[in-house]
């Protein structure tokens, strides 16, 4: 009804996808281990909310209208690059934390990890482009119902993601229990997540449009 063909093709490509190791994947690891569960899990739900803000846009037509206005797409370019890149200077600049429950210091709350995760996806005009262009591929070109399809398909991968992005930051912090005592491992892994987003900052910024 939908027009929507070859579901599975697309539930077993979007779940290899989810799996195979990237920014996103590094970024809930690197909070799982600086903070636990609860850090991973803002992290990755964050991340699913940036993608959920493209694949809504994409379903309407606002992000083929942003990839055909080169104004538009530089100006979130430079936007997204501009808030990556002061994200991970101050996460390099950031004094570690140790977690244990008599110091006074705190990690970084939940509320700030959730919105790193949802900001970075959903100021990338690079996620944008590859929903554009891994979607229609599961949809009808002759399909009435178009902006519907394409939201199901969506809320397919980032369910599916979202579920292993979960899992992954589960066991992340249960493998990392012991090293989040640790000032210099803590210390590694601000850097490590600092590193990270200005990685992700400039690659935004070099970005073209197709």
């Amino acid at each position: 009804m939908l027009g929507i063909h070859e579901l599975w093709l697309f539930a077993l490509s979007g779940i290899l996808l989810n799996i195979t190791p990237g920014p996103d994947t590094a970024y809930i690891v690197g909070r799982s281990l600086q903070i636990g569960w609860r850090g991973g899990a803002a992290a990755a739900i964050g991340i699913s909310c940036g993608c959920l803000f493209h694949v809504t846009a994409a379903s309407v037509g606002l992000s083929a209208l942003l990839m055909a206005s080169s104004t538009a797409f530089t100006l979130l370019k430079f936007v997204g690059a501009a808030y990556l890149l002061v994200t991970g200077l101050q996460m390099l600049w950031s004094r570690p934390v140790i977690l244990n429950a008599g110091l006074a210091s705190a990690p970084p709350p939940l509320r700030r990890v959730f919105w790193q995760g949802a900001l970075t996806n959903a100021l990338n005009p690079k996620v944008a482009l590859f929903f554009l262009a891994f979607l229609p591929q599961f949809v009808d070109a002759d399909s009435q119902a178009k902006p519907l399809a394409f939201l199901v398909l969506g809320l397919v991968f980032i369910t599916t993601g979202t579920l292993w992005c979960l899992f992954l930051a589960a066991f992340a912090s249960r493998a990392a229990h012991r090293l989040r005592q640790s000032e210099g491992v803590i210390a590694w892994i601000n850097r490590a997540l600092g590193g990270l987003f200005i990685y992700l900052g400039i690659r935004v910024a070099l970005l073209e449009a197709r």
